[in-house]
Order: C-alpha cells, then sequence, then structure tokens
C-alpha cells in the first residue's frame, strides 16, 4: 500500500465514506456492458448453479441447473448461457470503426462484468471445462458450448492484460477508484465495498459495511454460496426436485429453487449496475480510449480469426518459452499503463514523485534554441533547468514526458539537489532553428514530468523450441551410451 493509499484510508475512516484516490476514470464503461452475476454448487468448483446474465438493469436473465451434478442439466445451462453471450459478442460486431484506419477495427468490443475476482476465476473454469466438448459422438453438446468455451478462455486471457476492460471485476475496478476505511481483503466484498463509496441515507460507510456481513441482507456476490443458505435453502430445494415423482411436481420444485435462487442473485446484480452508475460519473482519462482501442483490435482480430477457421488452438497450458513471452509482454504493457495513468490523472503522478520517478518544480533557466551540431546533422534541441523540492532519484539518460506536452520528450542531462537539467526533443514543429511558440517551457513555468508512457521498449530475447532444455518442454538430448561396451551394444 503506497503513503497516498494509507493516507485517504484513514481519511475514509475518520469522515466515514471512501475517499477517491484518482481524479479521472481509468477504466473504459462500454455503453452496453454484460454484467455476469454466477453462483457454483458448493464443493464442486465446476458446477454451475445459476446465473443472472443480460445488458439491461431491468431485464436480466436467470438461468438455473437444478440438478447441479447431472451432466447433461449443467451442459443445457451452458448453452443458455452461449445464447445471451454470443448474441452479445456478435451485436458488437455488426458496425466498423470508421475512423479510416488501415485495418479493420470493430466499432465496439463485448465487455463483460462480473461482481468480484471469483466471477473471473468462475469464467475461466467454464471456458477451460467447455472449449474443448465435442459436438459429436459420445456425449455431445450442443454446437455453442465450444464456441463459448473459447469465447471465454478469450475473455479470461484479455482480463490479464493491464488496462483491459473486456472481462472486469466490479470490486477492483472500484478499488481502483475508491479508498474505503476497511482492508483490501474486506474489499472484496462487494455489498461492503459499495457501503463506504455509496451508503444507504443516514449511515456511514463504517456502518453500512456492517450491515452488508449480514447473508439475509446481502447475500454473497458468489460464485460461492453463504453456508446457511446452501443447508436451509438450497439443500431442501435440490432434493424436493430430486423426489418429484411426475413433471408437475418437478415443475413446482424448479420454480421454487429457481425463486430462491433469484433472491441470492438480484441483489449483487443491482449492486454491479449502481457501481456502474458511479463509474460512468467519473470522467474517463485521455488514455482510456486507446487502451479500449487496443481491446477492440483484439476483439476483432479473434472474431474474425473464428469466423474464418484460422483461431489459434488454447492449449490447457502454455509451453515455458510461450509462458516467458507472455510473462514478459504483460510486464511492459503494466509499465506503460502505470506511466499512461499518471500522465492522465496528478493524483497518480503523485505516487510517482513520492518514489522519486517523477518531479514537479519551476523552470529557472531555458535556452530553447540551443541546437545540437554532435551528429551528422544538426538538431533543435533546447536545454531547461527545473528547480524541484521532490526527491528526484532518476538517472541521466532518462526519458521523460509532461502532461502538458505529450507529443514532446524531456532526456535527463543532469541531477543536482535542488535542479534537474533536460534536453527536450520532438514536438517543437518543424524548424531546425527556432521552436514553435509554446513548445519550449518558459522561465517561471510550472511544469511535471513523469515516465514515459509510450516508449520503445524491446521484448525479451527466449530461445526457440528447439534449444529449450527438455526439463522445460524441449526436446529430449539424444542418447549417449556413457562407456565403451555399452557404446558397442548401442552401435
Amino acid at each position: 500500500m503506497s503513503v497516498l493509499t494509507a493516507l485517504a484510508r484513514a481519511e475514509a475512516v475518520e469522515s466515514g465514506r471512501a475517499q477517491l484516490l484518482t481524479t479521472v476514470r481509468h477504466t473504459h464503461i462500454a455503453a452496453r456492458p454484460m454484467v455476469l452475476v454466477p453462483l457454483a454448487l458448493a464443493g464442486e468448483a465446476g458446477a454451475p448453479l445459476a446465473a443472472m446474465v443480460g445488458t439491461e438493469p431491468d431485464s436480466p436473465a436467470l438461468l438455473v441447473v437444478a440438478n447441479p451434478r447431472d451432466r447433461t442439466q449443467r451442459f443445457q445451462f451452458v448453452a443458455r448461457l452461449a445464447k445471451e453471450l454470443l448474441q452479445y459478442t456478435e451485436s458488437c460486431s455488426k458496425t466498423v470503426d470508421p475512423t479510416g484506419t488501415t485495418r479493420l477495427r470493430y466499432a465496439e468490443a463485448p465487455q463483460v462484468l462480473v461482481p468480484n475476482r471469483g466471477g473471473v476465476e468462475f469464467i475461466r473454469l467454464l471456458g477451460r471445462s467447455t472449449r474443448f466438448r465435442r459436438t459429436f459422438g459420445p456425449h455431445p453438446v450442443h454446437r455453442t458450448v465450444p464456441l463459448l468455451g473459447q469465447w471465454l478462455t478469450f475473455l479470461r486471457e484479455r482480463a490479464d492484460h493491464p488496462g483491459s476492460a473486456m472481462l472486469l471485476a466490479v470490486t477492483e475496478v472500484l478499488g481502483e477508484h475508491w479508498a474505503t476505511g476497511q482492508s483490501g481483503l474486506e474489499d472484496a466484498n462487494l455489498a461492503a465495498l459499495m457501503g463506504w463509496i455509496d451508503p444507504p441515507a443516514g449511515l456511514d460507510g463504517a456502518a453500512a459495511a456492517e450491515l452488508a456481513e449480514d447473508p439475509l441482507r446481502w447475500p454473497p456476490a458468489g460464485p460461492s454460496t453463504d453456508p446457511t443458505f446452501d443447508n436451509e435453502i438450497l439443500a431442501p430445494a435440490l432434493s424436493a426436485y430430486a423426489r418429484a415423482a411426475d413433471p408437475q411436481a418437478q415443475s413446482r420444485a424448479e420454480a421454487a429453487l429457481a425463486n430462491a435462487l433469484q433472491e441470492q442473485l438480484e441483489p449483487t446484480w443491482h449492486l454491479v449496475w449502481r457501481a456502474v452508475e458511479l463509474l460512468r460519473a467519473r470522467p474517463a482519462g485521455a488514455s482510456v480510449e486507446a487502451r479500449w482501442a487496443i481491446d477492440r483490435d483484439a476483439f476483432t482480430a479473434y472474431h474474425m480469426s473464428l469466423a474464418e477457421g484460422t483461431a489459434l488452438p488454447q492449449p490447457r497450458r502454455d509451453s515455458a518459452v510461450a509462458a516467458a513471452g507472455r510473462l514478459d509482454r504483460l510486464e511492459r504493457e503494466q509499465a506503460r499503463y502505470e506511466a499512461q495513468r499518471a500522465l492522465d490523472d496528478p493524483l497518480i503522478m503523485a505516487e510517482f514523485r513520492l518514489a522519486g520517478e517523477a518531479f514537479t518544480g519551476v523552470v529557472v533557466s531555458a535556452s530553447p534554441n540551443r541546437v545540437d551540431t554532435s551528429g551528422k546533422k544538426a538538431a533543435l534541441r533546447p536545454h531547461i533547468t527545473v528547480q524541484t523540492d521532490d526527491p528526484v532519484r532518476v538517472d541521466p539518460g532518462t526519458l521523460l514526458v509532461s502532461p502538458a506536452r505529450l507529443a514532446q520528450q524531456a532526456m535527463v542531462v543532469s541531477v543536482s539537489s535542488v535542479d534537474v537539467v533536460l534536453e527536450l526533443s520532438k514536438g517543437m514543429g518543424r524548424s531546425t532553428k527556432q521552436p514553435a511558440p509554446g513548445s519550449v517551457p518558459e522561465v517561471g513555468e510550472t511544469v511535471t514530468y513523469g515516465p514515459v508512457s509510450d516508449a520503445y521498449q524491446p521484448p525479451g530475447r527466449f530461445p526457440s523450441r528447439e534449444e529449450t532444455p527438455w526439463t522445460h518442454g524441449g526436446p529430449p538430448p539424444d542418447y549417449q551410451p556413457n562407456d565403451i561396451d555399452a557404446q558397442e551394444d548401442w552401435s
């Protein structure tokens, strides 16, 4: 936990209400997201029990498995869920981005919202258990079941990419924007978290969070259910359905089960949509749309590859080289995402200033017409000196950027106890001798410089599969007998 976050949590305790950690919203919220609130049978991680799903707050679809241990009913549930989700993904591919880019990009992409991190894990498990199912042969499933599994796996994979907004756990998004007076573990409870952010009239955050711990008032947000509900309501309802001797009795038992599950799901359903309203009320950061464009590119490419039958297989487990390459990409994306957030938001930039990776100060001297002649071609390279009280822990040669001049880069020339000398490049017009008016900070101007968000970072170099040790999935070594007799026998 950072110093500023700890301070915000202390202020939340003092005021009785959650405190904003950001000045803007750093996550894209789609105009028509799909909310999915799942429940799983206790003790059966891969056995779905029910789900509430839809794109409109007032018209959710309730999907129920009357006998979660019955394989046929489970995959009937998956087929109904597939109908909802596949129709939604197809609707996002109906229009093309009209911006005139050279590559095809859909104007929208699916955004699935689940209440908490457990919902993300539920999607991973459901995707893994369905994408390899066969639609023919013994125990066939509906043709949409493996397709749903592929889409769920795709969404879960995108959720690992920092800044991606295609699959979001609402508790995590809220936690990035608000600090409460409770622990991070307690923030995983959506009702308690919303109690701090949006408490009912007459209550403070602590009192609202305490009420949220009552499972009768606020059932768990899933996929796990409350043990009391399991023992006193769910188990008898499932037993009544199993004992039903005729279709009418089965229908009545199933209706009673559906009503009980709906009562468990509805409070969370309304909380998620209330969270969407609160997030939409926040202004979006400048880089949010660029990150959403990356999501739309990924969706476009995957949707087209599925349609053309060229989609790459989704293995159960990455090879050693693929896993290392994926980790390398995610680390670079994380650094870029954090830099983008800092440039969008002065509160996030303050975290970088405390760490010495950014600074704010006053320009005390400037050489706007300085020309660098050390290379083959003379280039305009102004120098400015910034006086700052912030701790500066950057090395000479580090590239920085100012939120006020995003197109311009500043290279650190030297750092002293109070002064930072910067060499400016780019974003000063086309002249090689005179910068454009206002492109170089003037003496007396207050400036902020932080990490570059889009600086090129070369990918890591990894061995090919043939060069990977056999202990990490590569080919086994050739057998070499270790003595003369063995070599003669081998030959």
